[in-house]
């Protein structure tokens, strides 16, 4: 079940507390699902770069799908 606005920038504030980079780039990618369902586009390219980046830090497989998604939406090279 998502969560709501509210539920997920709690959970994202804790994660960034917790420094629980893994935690990060799946809050961050659902982020970015939401505000695409919600038509904000520059919103979810923010968090899609977001979650890029930490699946970047953390060598996670996540970033190869993260940064195709970043490519599709022309926001990367």
């Amino acid at each position: 079940m998502p969560l709501n606005d509210k539920d997920l920038n709690d959970a994202l504030l804790d994660a960034h507390a917790r420094c629980d980079g893994a935690a990060l780039i799946t809050l961050y990618t659902d982020a970015a699902q939401a505000a695409l369902a919600q038509g904000q586009d520059v919103a979810a390219d923010f968090y899609l770069t977001h979650a890029y980046v930490f699946a970047l830090e953390r060598g996670d497989d996540r970033a190869a799908h993260l940064h195709s998604r970043l490519k599709e939406r022309g926001r990367e090279e």
